[in-house]
């Protein structure tokens, strides 16, 4: 029911494994009503689009371990973002070093991949909800 309220979030995924990537889009899709637009495997590609993009996306949910590159390279490529465009980080090495250096680097929130998607999902919906 929250989606049918909630304004859809246009969310942009830097991710290299597909399987995560489509169920994370499908789950978060469900639940919170997001409007995937576009997804990146890499570091430069995902930075090169969400900079040249810069209107067209609400939330980019980026994985640290990427198949070139890093996510923290993305995370600094988008520093100087609008405040109102969140970045957030799912990774399956989300120490509280990595979530400290993460933030460190702009992210609005860190969330670990195998124990932390519940809170993800809390994050988006919040974030539909204040952008409604």
């Amino acid at each position: 029911m929250a989606a049918l309220q909630s304004a859809r979030l246009r969310t942009y995924l830097v991710e290299d494994n597909a399987t995560i990537r489509e169920n994370l889009l499908a789950t978060l899709d469900e639940l919170v009503g997001i409007t995937p637009v576009g997804f990146a495997e890499r570091e430069q590609p995902g930075s090169k689009w969400l900079l040249e993009n810069a209107d067209a996306w609400d939330l980019a949910i980026v994985d640290l371990f990427l198949i070139q590159g890093s996510g923290f390279g993305v995370l600094m490529a988008c520093q100087q973002r609008p405040p109102e465009q969140k970045i957030v980080v799912l990774s399956n090495y989300a120490t509280p070093e990595v979530r400290q250096r993460c933030q460190a680097l702009g992210a609005d929130a860190v969330f670990d991949k195998s124990t932390d998607i519940d809170e993800l999902i809390d994050f988006c919906l919040e974030l539909a909800s204040d952008a409604a």
